[in-house]
């Protein structure tokens, strides 16, 4: 009985783990998640390194930068299934549980007796069938094929009960699916990658099935062919993506949002309206109603509010900025938080590092920081103060005061006239 269940992973007696999992099943199902997301899948990970001579597993692959497992499972997701029981050898399990949504129920075979806890997992299922995908595969279906030469692939669906039933007895998951499960096939979008060229005939289908569906929600991709969405990306109705345009993983884009030409954005947010022009956005908060670019780089940790404005050839990073700032054009912002309403004159550098230690900036509402101004951190600069163009400032300035730290400027009278002789 043991053999024959390790054919789904290994086995660890766990009668804790068995009750903690299914506690946690039993709490998820309390939480008021749409009935729509608790439809169920079973996804097999098949250690078939040896077969094709990837370092990973095909299904852990990278198709466009993402794992095929990603695509895999997002696409699932977005059709409903929010319950994922995964089978996968225990050195690639976490690697694996990482490609899943975050927002999903996720369960591993690695965490208990595999049949037992596969037992669990189907008990506190709300559909009649699941789900089945026994190897590496995608799932594309506004690509579906219909030239009549049809191909089975690995993803399939079975009765729950059935399933069940055939646990309680000497269970080979082999020869249920092979007696139980009715496999799909191109013709509902659903392709097996069974070879190496196949997994890199799969990409341009991931990618233009991802962005098909894009459009049938309302998101306008001006160039399609030229434009890389990630599998966990969410888009909003209305949004527009422009050409030569990026958006990684792990990304939200508000409604009516415009994103390019040519930006990169990565594990970020950007909000309604907000425009990227050219830009590059890494795990960062923009807020609505915002004006990024041309050519601005914005680095991770930083928060911007509404209506900010950074303009081309500023650099951000670590930093908060309040409404309806505006920073407009070649100017770095590192380790600083600024209020609502200022402004930042062209050339505005916050000097954070002394070589040992990053210092902050702090910057308070409605200041104005003159052009080519360097604010010498730690330092801050209180509201409705002005910063005098080309000023090196040391000292904190106090609220609606003017600082001026520059050489008095001297004219020499007739010097060039004496410098030419």
């Amino acid at each position: 009985m043991a053999n024959q269940r390790s054919k789904i992973a290994r086995l660890c007696d766990s009668a804790s783990a068995l009750k903690r999992f299914a506690k946690d099943l039993k709490c998820s199902s309390q939480k008021g998640v749409d009935a729509a997301m608790e439809l169920s899948a079973i996804i097999l990970v098949p250690n078939d390194t040896a077969k094709t001579g990837f370092p990973l597993p095909t299904l852990l692959q990278k198709v466009y930068g993402h794992a095929l497992l990603s695509w895999l499972s997002e696409a699932l997701y977005a059709d409903g299934i929010g319950r994922f029981f995964l089978v996968c050898h225990e050195q690639f399990v976490e690697q694996a549980r990482k490609c899943l949504p975050k927002d999903a129920q996720i369960m591993t075979s690695a965490d208990s007796n595999p049949a037992d806890l596969l037992h669990v997992f189907l008990s506190t299922a709300d559909d009649e069938d699941v789900t089945i995908v026994a190897g590496p595969a995608i799932y594309a279906p506004s690509l579906k094929r219909w030239d009549g030469m049809t191909k089975q692939s690995c993803i399939g669906r079975a009765s729950r009960e059935a399933l069940m039933d055939a646990l309680d007895d000497d269970f080979v998951f082999s020869r249920f699916l092979r007696e139980n499960c009715a496999f799909l096939s191109d013709c509902d979008g659903c392709f097996s990658v069974d070879s190496p060229s196949a997994l890199l005939e799969m990409g341009t289908m991931l990618r233009r099935d991802r962005i098909l569906r894009l459009m049938k929600q309302g998101v306008e991709i001006d160039d399609a062919d030229n434009c890389r969405i990630a599998p966990s990306a969410r888009i909003e109705p209305n949004v527009r993506i422009l050409s030569g345009s990026i958006i990684g993983e792990d990304c939200l884009i508000r409604s009516e949002a415009v994103i390019g030409p040519w930006s990169v954005i990565e594990h970020s947010e950007i909000g309604e309206r907000t425009v990227v022009n050219a830009s590059q956005v890494y795990r960062s908060k923009i807020g609505g109603d915002c004006m990024i670019g041309p050519y601005a780089h914005i680095r991770p940790d930083t928060v911007l509010e509404r209506g900010v404005k950074i303009g081309n050839f500023v650099e951000v990073k670590n930093a908060h900025i309040g409404e309806n700032t505006w920073a407009s054009h070649l100017s770095y912002i590192g380790d600083a938080r600024l209020g609502a309403r200022c402004n930042l004159g062209c050339g505005t550098v916050t000097v954070n590092f002394d070589r040992v230690d990053k210092h902050k900036t702090t910057v308070g509402d409605d200041a104005f920081i003159g052009c080519n101004s360097a604010l010498i951190a730690p330092i801050t600069v209180g509201n409705g103060a002005y910063i005098a163009a080309g000023s090196t400032v040391t000292d904190d300035v106090p609220d609606q005061a003017l600082a001026i730290c520059r050489a008095r400027q001297t004219n020499k009278k007739d010097w060039a006239a004496k410098h030419k002789k």
